[in-house]
């Protein structure tokens, strides 16, 4: 019987991808809503395929898919998200993700990425077309930000949406001190001066 874990913290996306794994065939199908709890589900429910969001509370999905690599879980992952995939693919692809599908995308890209996975197959977007169209600002940016760790992405782009330094350090259960390092450390990596140009920076390269 096919199994499977779904880890959004969105009930409508949850409900949706319930569906296209019901017609592809999964009859044993979990659900979860935060980052900190998929590592204990999948060794309890041992699911063949892990349905993950990278925007999740507590834990996020860049993090779930490391601790999944460390714990060296078997089952396989599939990216399920509204993650620019030009930011965030090749860092899920290190990772150990078998597949990328963006939320933008029909929900047939879903179901072949699910298919493809569970065949033994990859299933990522292709980059080349995008990376072709950035002009010389935006490629060297693209560069820029490919240098940042995961956690400083994920804590730059929670600045970007505005969040305060304290608000961002409790929903990661870090100390302030903690973001105001990765924060400082991230501008200075990224040559900016102030959260308004990281604002611009993060909206330039639809990071938001």
């Amino acid at each position: 019987m096919k199994s499977a874990l779904i880890v959004d913290d969105h009930p409508v996306v949850r409900a949706a991808v319930r569906i296209v794994l019901q017609t592809e065939g999964f009859k044993d199908i979990h659900e979860v809503s935060n980052g900190s709890e998929v590592v204990p589900l999948i060794r309890e429910y041992k699911p063949q395929l892990v349905v993950l969001d990278l925007r999740l509370p507590t834990i996020e999905g860049l993090d779930v898919l490391a601790r999944i690599k460390a714990n060296d879980l078997d089952c396989r992952v599939l990216i399920f998200t509204s993650h620019e995939a030009m930011f965030y693919q090749e860092r899920c692809i290190r990772a150990g993700a078998m597949a990328y599908v963006t939320k933008t995308n029909q929900l047939q890209q879903l179901h072949k990425a699910i298919q493809a996975v569970m065949s033994g197959y990859t299933y990522f977007t292709s980059l080349s077309d995008s990376a072709n169209t950035l002009n010389t600002v935006q490629l060297t940016e693209k560069q820029m930000i490919d240098q940042l760790s995961d956690r400083e992405l994920s804590i730059f782009r929670q600045l970007a949406q505005g969040k305060a330094n304290k608000a961002i350090a409790e929903d990661m259960h870090l100390s302030h001190k903690t973001i105001s390092t990765y924060k400082t450390r991230t501008m200075q990596k990224l040559g900016l001066s102030s959260v308004v140009h990281l604002r611009d920076f993060a909206k330039r390269n639809q990071l938001t």
